[in-house]
């Protein structure tokens, strides 16, 4: 596997794109259908890749990413339950140096010095379902699944069967309103027993007291929940009303007393160093638990201090987990063959001997690209050692010589597109290797459609990639613009209608043509995803609107940068926090084009593209829409949390001054920024005077 260090932009890019679609189905599958594909070590190693990239690119950060998304949506056949707290997830660390630069980050942050004690509670990380219980007055009334984290399942009638849920809260101190949150898991004894029935029974045999643990709670009959031997623990909590805590240490204290179990493993550690022993020693007890665990919890103990880490996204700032490591396996490689990717860049793929990695069956392994497999030296029929871990296939960590057949020979990517026969080019500088064909190649011409059409761009109801696909074969859809136009093709259409087609009838043909009327108006953010310009997600796309809020002012915007780097619309773009140079050539690259000005122009033949209105919570701030630039050192807290303080008022945060800027908070040592700001005449704040402000 390529290092995250090495990865050129392009190569980023597209792995971050396929790490987004296989993450969320992986996400699907595991809380939405109780079916994983993979087991919890080889997920979290997606989602590490995942976030290393988003690391070294940020200006790649996508808004479908998975750092910006918890669990799946709720399944049918259960009533909805909107979270008053969201239940988000948690990031993730996996070696004692990331464990240490998680605490570092949090000194960084709460501006403490290298002496300060900071005091963690360490969990054991239950290997269940994550559940949320709400009490009333001291009563149990409802219970949810985490769902989507903003939206879970109404699991109440099946929470009520299991015994360890306290139905009613004992004492006089019991809060108006408690939600606890935990996990529900099934030990292991009992996991071998509700097995050995099932086989007896004839019914489905569990793969995992995971999957076992979700299937008894999500099901429609909570009589056959009432049947299996279901635990928790608890160890969180969401709303509360009536309740004052100082450390989570003693809320976990408050918990059992009043009757939740929690697990004993828990460890109150002063110091980085203790929770990394506390993972050292649970990793040894894991095998004689009697229920399963993936990892540790880190967590500040102080809630004050969590209050202030606050949230990034997904997760929480204060609190992280400590996974254990993925595992491995050795196999042959019978082939190599090349995939090509919507951008065009050629991928080799390695088709392996099947083979068992942690519970699940492996026949495939990504090669990256040519510089990884001669860097490696993998060829066909060589013996490997495998890892599912880190990218979107599992990756081949060394090839094992010893093995390695007399007749071998080096292997060498093609030089013409193994799709549309074009000429294979490299540029300068780039490891990735692309076909030269365009939209001309079926490859790309497809994928780019098919990502035009995807839930977070038009989002068009029964036109899934395999519709596309079929489509462009019969050349009724080879560019955006004939999308729009199928009606009518199809109303042209001499040979066989689309009604008559085989997977389709008169209703369903009928529902598609309304689906896609029902896209004609799209707001702006969606309508420069769906584009597919290369850098360009979900989080750039609406950045990029709340700057050219317009789709002309938009379009008028890039043209003009595209005249010199040198003029102000080129400067102005690059300038945005989160786009950058790199980004802005992409961005310029694209409307240099001929034919991406002709696929626009022809769309907007069809859509109306609505205008970006700017939502935020904190519209009353004197912060909300301003665009503010740090400089300096500050005094009473990091720069990381006043940007964040900043942004939750509706801020925008730059990292450079323009013309455009509204406040220029200046530090200490401030240099050439708060020069510039002087220059300009801006509005410049002492830290003071930004504590005034966002205190107020």
């Amino acid at each position: 596997m390529i290092p995250v260090t090495a990865l050129t932009v392009d190569q980023a890019a597209e792995e971050l794109a396929h790490l987004a679609t296989e993450i969320a189905r992986h996400d699907a599958l595991y809380h939405g259908k109780d079916a994983p594909e993979i087991s919890d070590g080889d997920y979290d190693a997606l989602v590490r890749r995942n976030r290393d990239i988003e690391a070294r690119f940020p200006d790649l950060i996508r808004e479908d990413s998975p750092s910006g998304r918890v669990g799946a949506v709720p399944a049918d056949g259960f009533d909805n339950v909107t979270h008053a707290v969201p239940m988000l997830s948690l990031g993730n660390v996996f070696d004692d140096d990331e464990a240490r630069e998680f605490d570092q980050k949090i000194r960084r942050f709460l501006s403490l010095d290298a002496e300060d004690p900071i005091a963690y509670v360490a969990e054991p990380k239950i290997d269940g379902l994550s559940f949320s219980a709400r009490y009333e007055g001291g009563r149990f009334v409802r219970a949810a699944t985490r769902g989507d984290g903003a939206t879970g399942e109404d699991i109440t009638a099946n929470m009520m069967t299991i015994t360890a849920l306290p139905k009613t809260l004992p004492g006089k101190d019991v809060p108006a309103v408690l939600e606890v949150r935990g996990e529900v898991y099934m030990g292991k004894a009992d996991f071998r027993a509700l097995n050995a029935r099932q086989v007896e029974r004839g019914g489905k045999i569990f793969a995992n007291p995971r999957n076992a643990a979700a299937g008894s709670l999500r099901q429609l009959d909570s009589k056959i929940t009432a049947e299996r031997a279901l635990s928790l623990f608890a160890y969180s909590w969401g709303e509360v009303e009536g309740l004052e805590m100082a450390t989570h240490h003693e809320f976990l204290e408050r918990l059992r007393g009043w009757g939740f179990p929690v697990t004993p493993e828990t460890r109150a550690c002063e110091g980085v160093d203790a929770l990394i022993e506390a993972t050292a020693d649970l990793a040894l007890k894991r095998a004689d638990l009697d229920y399963d665990i993936d990892g540790v919890v880190y967590k500040v103990d102080r809630i004050d201090w969590q209050k202030r880490l606050g949230f990034v996204s997904r997760a929480p700032r204060w609190a992280i987990a400590r996974k254990f490591p993925a595992e491995k396996a050795q196999t042959r490689i019978n082939a190599i063959h090349v995939q090509v990717g919507r951008t065009g860049v050629l991928t080799p793929v390695a088709e392996l001997e099947p083979v068992t990695v942690g519970g699940v069956v492996v026949s495939r392994a990504t090669l990256h690209n040519q510089d990884e497999i001669d860097r490696k030296d993998i060829r066909v029929g060589d013996m490997v050692t495998i890892q599912r871990a880190g990218d979107v296939i599992p990756q081949v960590v060394e090839v094992l010589l010893d093995h390695r057949p007399g007749d071998s020979t080096p292997y060498a990517m093609p030089d013409r597109c193994p799709v549309c026969g074009a000429h294979v080019v490299q540029q300068e500088g780039e490891v990735a290797r692309r076909c030269s064909g365009g939209l001309t190649c079926a490859a790309q011409a497809v994928e780019r459609l098919k990502h035009f059409v995807s839930r977070d761009a038009f989002d068009i109801e029964g036109l899934g990639g395999k519709h596309i696909e079929a489509f462009y074969e019969r050349g009724e859809i080879r560019a955006p613009a004939d999308i729009f136009r199928l009606k009518e093709t199809d109303e042209g259409n001499d040979l066989i209608k689309l009604r008559n087609r085989e997977g389709w009838g008169a209703k369903s043909a009928e529902n598609l043509f309304k689906a896609i009327d029902d896209r004609r108006t799209i707001p702006l953010p969606r309508f420069i995803y769906a584009l597919g310009i290369r850098q360009v997600g979900q989080a750039t796309a609406r950045l990029l609107a709340e700057h050219y809020p317009s789709l002309s002012s938009w379009r008028a915007a890039m043209e003009a940068a595209g005249e010199s780097e040198e003029n102000e619309a080129f400067t102005a773009l690059k300038n945005i926090n989160g786009i950058g140079p790199s980004m802005a050539r992409d961005l310029v690259a694209f409307f240099a084009e001929t034919h991406n000005q002709e696929a626009l122009d022809a769309l907007g033949t069809h859509l109306t593209v609505t205008d970006f209105e700017r939502v935020t919570t904190a519209e009353s701030s004197p912060l909300s829409g301003k665009t503010v630039v740090f400089t300096g050192t500050l005094e009473t807290m990091s720069r990381g949390e006043a940007k964040a303080r900043a942004q939750a008022l509706g801020a925008k945060v730059a990292g450079s001054v323009s013309a455009k800027t509204d406040y220029v908070v200046v530090g200490a040592d401030a240099g050439s920024k708060e020069k510039k700001a002087r220059d300009l005449g801006l509005a410049i704040l002492t830290e003071q005077d930004f504590k005034e402000i966002i205190d107020a």
